[in-house]
């Protein structure tokens, strides 16, 4: 992404350190979602205004938009992990994550890979294999499992992908597994099952939800678990393009 596609959507800040309704240009908005040092867990989803995470074809392309894909591509292109669900890889079609020419300097500045490492998380192994993600990605992509999967199935994750076998999937294991192989900044993408656990277990530290400006219906979206106890965030900071509002929050520590 260059400094003309930021400028193709105006976004502005409405709230956040020094809330004046600037314009945010490509410098300003890397500065917004600039990764603390260490690791760091960033929870990304769309809600529209009657709390659907997908259209009525559902996938969250639909309720997206330019504005809100720039924020999207932003958090990806300084992540070093993109973790996400079997579902979300089924129902999203995730494309190959490659390396960008014009992020390539500025990562390697930061020692980190070329490309961020794409994540799943699945027990069964029952993946969509026909999808060009697997094979075309810059990196080799992880899928961590529990080793409950069929002898059939691990074999023939273990010929496309890196196996990562786990002594189970909870989420603090999860996101340390990805820190041991120097992937520390981790942007979750779904599915809502995952990012329940994650919230559960205390390990997500922000939360960069979008809120489109659209009524869709519910019936579409994938139902999220409910948690044992609600989990508390702050505001820290608003951008708004298109009308749909980009927002972040960190979460508070119980």
């Amino acid at each position: 992404m260059t400094a003309s596609d930021a400028d193709a959507t105006p976004l502005r800040e409405i709230w956040g350190a020094e809330p004046t309704g600037r314009s945010v240009d490509q410098a300003a908005l890397t500065g917004l979602y600039a990764w603390p040092e260490g690791p760091w867990v960033r929870a990304m989803m769309a809600t529209t205004l009657d709390g659907a995470a997908a259209g009525a074809d559902g996938v969250s392309g639909s309720v997206s938009s330019d504005a809100d894909r720039l924020v999207f591509l932003e958090v990806r292109r300084r992540a070093d992990a993109v973790l996400v669900g079997a579902g979300t890889i089924r129902a999203e079609q995730y494309t190959p994550m490659v390396a960008k020419d014009a992020d390539r300097d500025a990562r390697q500045a930061a020692g980190q890979l070329p490309a961020p490492v794409l994540a799943v998380v699945s027990r069964s192994l029952d993946l969509p294999w026909e999808l060009p993600v697997w094979s075309e990605s810059t990196h080799r992509p992880l899928v961590l499992t529990d080793g409950s999967a069929s002898p059939e199935r691990q074999a023939a994750a273990e010929g496309r992908v890196e196996v990562v076998n786990l002594p189970d999937l909870e989420p603090r294991r999860i996101v340390q597994a990805l820190v041991d192989r120097g992937l520390p900044h981790v942007v979750c993408e779904g599915g809502p099952r995952l990012l329940r656990d994650l919230l559960a277990a205390g390990v997500v530290d922000e939360a960069d939800i979008t809120v489109s400006p659209m009524f869709v219906g519910t019936d579409a979206s994938p139902s999220t678990p409910v948690l044992p106890e609600a989990v508390r965030a702050e505001l820290a900071g608003v951008l708004v393009g298109d009308d749909f509002l980009m927002t972040r929050y960190r979460i508070v520590a119980p």
